[in-house]
């Protein structure tokens, strides 16, 4: 049977059954190229042609034993999803067979269409060479479905003339040059042993699950990902009584094959639960290198798709599926480890005597507060424009919170140097028969964009439905630019501990106002935010220009992560995105509006109507003023829906007409965004008042609660 080993319900025995990885490797190469490959991986080595075909050839008769019949290049374009054309392995031979062949030219290198993806001007149409090339640092993996076994070989994506097309590109440059200024560092500190320096991350997935029928007959959630109409249910989540609560059957039946199927792809799905919004989960991966973690995501979000499907369930990714509960983010937990194994955001047991891990962690912190606009951006779409601010998400105000422990220590910094920590305590819970708790040093705060958590920052502004590859990539490269800076002061020091208590003071003295360990969600936080200088950015189409500043293109060049034409480019995909998808949203909500919500209405109207004739028809002179009264409210309502129906007709043909990206994405945002704002609220009173049987749509209640 293809693929024996993966039907095991072991858990040691199924994880990475489908990954071509390091075992395997082992096992199938010869040592000589075996030793070559990892020096690739490891140390950056250049590929050489002969161990290419070798190792092509072991993955493809590894992929065949398991039932693969074709293979792909997986890759990751400016879609925000994934990519694939699939090829068979089959060569034909003279005696008019086929034979399974895969070469090594075939394994390094592919070349899909450039000018059929979003590349911002890069490539004209009629300019439609592009390369997609092998990322070794990856494993490949096999993808199983009803039409097969594919052998998935995740890739870089290019241009003929060499610009990153995709979001793994520079996600890699960004960790490259993460590593090389991280390492001048660490060598200041007498660590002569590490050879790289390596971001991690491990993305938390928030994500909803509803009945795929009712999804169905929504055409908002089938076009759009998200309610455009809907009024409240009776109940929400104020009882919060769904978050960790007992997970459902028929959603636990979900979560274990998605768990397995994620297993078998090296998925180190750990974490499962109910969030707090009814419908609402939340699955997390254990820690991995950036490059993989990014690769992992995706899987997982395509994954998720696919198993609710086999269990009758839709799963929303998009950021605010339904108006009034908390919407869904990616809380993005990254931090730096040496090759050998050391977490350089680890405090230690005594971190004000660790003066490495100080300096690692106020590079972050200056790294934050002098481009926190960046940071805003890497968060930035149309959906997360909904959530930011909202329910349960954080301001779009970037911060970050430290905790007691570490405020304390930079405290002491600032007044001239640390000599304590704050430790951790028992926490006594009153019942005797229950073990004391070793408290910990600092609380957590879930109100906060960028929280330290211990070992690592937790970056919660990410969008849900998004690759963690741009907000990695702008991770990644402010802290090289400030550990850059860091190393050249002190390459320069005559003192080396001396100028690091200097160096450490200066940048709390310069960057404190950033530090906010209180309530993120309140309204004074907002103004002592202006206050302190730091930026408000509310919107995408405000956030996107950040990303060509003059500030912006230097630093990325600087570290060769993205060239200006790249950034340019990448701007401008930003805010054609935005558009269409507002776009696409309003055409949506203006099909829904016409077609179902206001011959709804019509018809209760009509009925209405009918019962206060019939009722004045029988002479008993009984009283009509309930069904007059309700006629009256209906009717005032459909003429306001069908005036915002028109305004809105004539905002999506004015923003449509223009051809300016900047300006087409500012009408879309300021003028028929604006206006579905008030097409819904007249539609959601419209769904408050028309008979139940006639509404045309599932409601919130239905949504929500038949899972």
């Amino acid at each position: 049977m293809a693929n024996e080993v993966c039907s095991k319900q072991n858990v040691a025995e199924v994880f990475g059954c489908n990954v071509f990885n390091d075992a395997v490797m082992r096992e199938r190469l010869p040592k000589a190229t075996y030793k070559a490959l990892k020096k690739t991986i490891d140390e950056g080595l250049p590929l050489g042609a002969t161990v290419a075909e070798v190792v092509a050839n072991a993955m493809k008769d590894w992929a065949i034993e398991k039932g693969a019949t074709h293979y792909t290049h997986w890759f990751q374009p400016m879609t925000g999803v994934t990519a694939e054309k699939h090829d068979a392995f089959i060569s034909p031979t003279a005696d008019g067979k086929v034979i399974m062949e895969f070469s090594g030219k075939e394994l390094i290198k592919g070349e899909p269409d450039a000018s059929s993806f979003p590349n911002g001007g890069l490539r004209a149409t009629f300019e439609a060479r592009g390369y997609t090339a092998w990322d070794c640092t990856s494993p490949a993996f096999l993808k199983e479905g009803q039409s097969g076994v594919t052998l998935c070989i995740p890739t870089a994506f290019c241009s003929y003339t060499g610009e990153a097309l995709d979001k793994k590109t520079p996600l890699l440059r960004s960790m490259e040059a993460l590593s090389k200024q991280a390492l001048r560092v660490l060598k200041l500190f007498g660590n002569t042993t590490t050879k790289k320096v390596i971001p991690t991350v491990g993305p938390e997935q928030e994500y909803f699950l509803i009945d795929k029928k009712l999804y169905h007959m929504r055409k908002d959630l089938r076009y759009t990902g998200r309610t455009l109409f809907g009024a409240p249910a009776p109940k929400g989540q104020e009882m919060d009584d769904h978050y960790f609560g007992s997970i459902r059957e028929r959603v636990l039946a979900f979560m274990k094959e998605l768990n397995t199927e994620l297993w078998k792809l090296g998925v180190s799905a750990k974490t499962q639960h109910n969030e707090v919004a009814p419908a609402q989960h939340e699955i997390a991966p254990i820690f991995n290198d950036t490059n993989i973690g990014t690769d992992h995501n995706q899987l997982v979000m395509e994954t998720m798709k696919k198993v609710a499907n086999r269990h009758g369930l839709a799963c929303l990714l998009h950021e605010k599926p339904f108006a009034g509960i908390n919407g869904s983010g990616k809380h993005n937990n990254w931090s730096m480890s040496t090759d050998d194994g050391q977490n350089l955001l680890d405090p230690g047991k005594t971190p004000h005597d660790n003066a490495q891990f100080l300096v690692f962690l106020c590079a972050v912190i200056k790294a934050v507060d002098e481009h926190a606009e960046l940071l805003r951006l890497s968060a930035a779409n149309a959906g997360n424009d909904h959530r930011l601010g909202a329910n349960e998400a954080p301001p779009a105000i970037i911060s970050v919170f430290l905790g007691e422990q570490l405020t304390d220590i930079l405290q002491q910094l600032e007044n001239g140097g640390p000599e304590s920590s704050k430790t951790g305590e028992e926490l006594r819970i009153g019942v005797s028969t229950l073990p004391a708790l070793p408290k910990d040093t600092t609380d957590r705060n879930r109100t906060s964009p960028f929280a330290f958590t211990g070992n690592k920052f937790e970056f919660r502004m990410v969008p849900s439905s998004a690759s963690v590859s741009g907000p990695n990539i702008v991770l990644n490269t402010i802290v090289a630019e400030v550990l850059s800076e860091l190393a050249e002061r002190l390459e320069k020091a005559v003192d080396f501990d001396k100028e690091v208590q200097a160096l450490l003071k200066d940048i709390v003295i310069n960057h404190k106002r950033v530090i906010f360990n209180g309530n993120g969600y309140s309204d004074e936080w907002v103004k002592e935010a202006e206050q302190r200088g730091l930026p408000n950015i509310a919107s995408t189409v405000e956030a996107v220009s950040k990303l060509i500043s003059e500030k912006s293109i230097a630093l990325f060049k600087k570290h060769n992560v993205f060239t200006e034409i790249e950034l340019h480019s990448r701007c401008e995909i930003k805010l054609e995105n935005y558009s269409k998808a507002i776009n696409i949203e309003a055409l949506t909500m203006l099909e829904m509006a016409k077609r179902q919500i206001l011959p709804a209405a019509l018809k209760f109207c009509d009925q209405l109507a009918s019962s206060v004739n019939q009722v004045k028809a029988t002479g008993t002179g009984a009283d009509t003023g309930v069904q007059e009264e309700l006629l009256k409210e209906v009717s005032a309502t459909m003429v306001s829906f069908q005036k915002n129906t028109k305004l809105l007709e004539e905002a999506v043909k004015a923003a449509s007409a223009i051809e300016d990206v900047h300006e087409c994405a500012y009408a879309y945002q300021s003028k028929v965004f604006a206006q579905m704002g008030l097409l819904r609220a007249d539609g959601d009173k419209l769904e408050t008042l028309v008979d139940e049987s006639l509404w045309p749509m599932p409601t919130y209640g239905d949504l929500l609660f038949d899972v």
